[in-house]
């Protein structure tokens, strides 16, 4: 569960399957078992509990150990990441939505719906709100009786941590879903300043990885039109990418000849953009 912990992960940098085919759901034809449907809605429920309990041993113990994800990440790299995550912030309220699930034989694939919620604390009356949501697809399978997630695939993903007067602006990140490896792409930002205020912004991407690199950031005043775009090309290593907007907002305080900035809030958003390999290029997660 959680692969959104890899994007919030992110933020706090920018501020301090056994494989299976994404196709595998349309396949299964849907026969519904009323014990294994219960005790796989029961499965990923307990790990919405374990997540909001920062309970690590039994939140991973959901897993395979063979457990491996879209993005390359295995049991080992994913554990680190919560690790880390819930070593720097525990305050971070967990929630799921089941939207469908297929059963075949000891397999079973699952949609769901994820979200995530926390108010940060920050000094200058600048506490923020931490906001993620993404529509993933989970694997699993059952060995010995138990039924654990052994892989999954993030379709889509966005995340927001806005700080101050960031927190009311309706801000606006658009990139496509899905790209084709090392073709080019435009993502765009919008949302309205508010008045009497210099805002400043940047779009930037990187591959999903981790650990995270921090994004590279050229900041800029944002266009009177209110619209920042830019044009990225996908990386050619089949590896998802994101993309993150960085936005931050003054007021000039103007005495006599003196001119004071002060910062009245600032933020982050980020969506995912999944990298489809190429034509011939076709590539297995455990092989990243």
């Amino acid at each position: 569960m959680k692969k959104r912990f890899l994007s919030i992960f992110l933020f706090f940098i920018l501020i301090t399957p056994c494989a299976f085919a994404e196709d595998n759901f349309n396949i299964f034809k849907l026969r519904i078992f009323n014990n294994d449907t219960r005790e796989i809605k029961s499965l990923l429920y307990s790990q919405v509990k374990y997540a909001n309990r920062t309970n690590f041993n039994k939140f991973i113990a959901t897993y395979t150990d063979d457990y491996k994800n879209s993005d390359g990440l295995n049991l080992e790299s994913y554990s680190q990441l919560v690790k880390d995550l819930w070593n720097t912030y525990d305050n971070i309220e967990y929630g799921i939505k089941i939207n469908g699930i297929a059963v075949k034989d000891d397999e079973a694939t699952v949609n769901v719906t994820e979200t995530s919620f926390a108010e940060i604390p920050a000094p200058a009356n600048l506490d923020g709100i931490l906001k993620s949501e993404a529509n993933s697809v989970y694997f699993l399978k059952k060995t010995n009786g138990d039924w654990k997630v052994a892989s999954d695939k993030v379709l889509t993903e966005t995340t927001s941590l806005l700080y101050g007067d960031a927190k009311n602006l309706d801000i606006k990140l658009t990139a496509p879903q899905e790209i084709q490896a090392g073709k080019e792409y435009t993502a765009s930002l919008e949302f309205t300043p508010p008045a009497d205020v210099i805002a400043i912004a940047s779009i930037a991407s990187d591959k999903v990885e981790y650990p995270q690199k921090q994004a590279k950031e050229v900041y800029r005043k944002f266009p009177d039109d209110n619209i920042l775009e830019r044009i990225f090309v996908s990386n050619s290593d089949n590896a998802n990418e994101y993309v993150v907007a960085s936005i931050g907002l003054t007021k000039a305080d103007i005495n006599d000849l003196s001119i004071k900035l002060s910062l009245t809030g600032f933020g982050y958003k980020i969506v995912r953009v999944n990298v489809i390999p190429k034509k011939g290029e076709d590539v297995d997660v455990k092989d990243r």
